[in-house]
C-alpha cells in the first residue's frame, strides 16, 4: 500500500463483514455435519444391538418403554 500524496485522503480498508460472514456460515455448516453423525452414529447403534439381540435367538428384542 503506498503512501497518500499531499492534499489526498488515505485509502480506507473496506469492511470485514465478509470475513465475519464466511466464519459464521463454516461454524453453522460444521455444526450440522456434527449433529448429522452424531443422529447417524446413535441410529447406527441402535440398529446394531437389534441386530445382535436378533442374531443370538431372542424373539423379545424390542426396548420396551416405561409408563410415564
Amino acid at each position: 500500500m503506498s503512501k497518500p500524496e499531499r492534499g489526498e485522503k488515505p485509502k480506507s480498508r473496506p469492511p470485514s463483514g465478509d470475513n465475519r460472514r464466511g466464519a459464521i456460515a463454516g461454524l453453522i455448516i460444521a455444526m450440522v455435519i456434527l449433529g448429522i453423525g452424531w443422529w447417524l452414529a446413535r441410529d447406527l447403534t441402535a440398529a446394531s444391538k437389534m441386530q445382535d439381540c436378533l442374531m443370538s435367538g431372542r424373539s423379545n428384542c424390542n426396548v420396551i418403554e416405561p409408563a410415564r
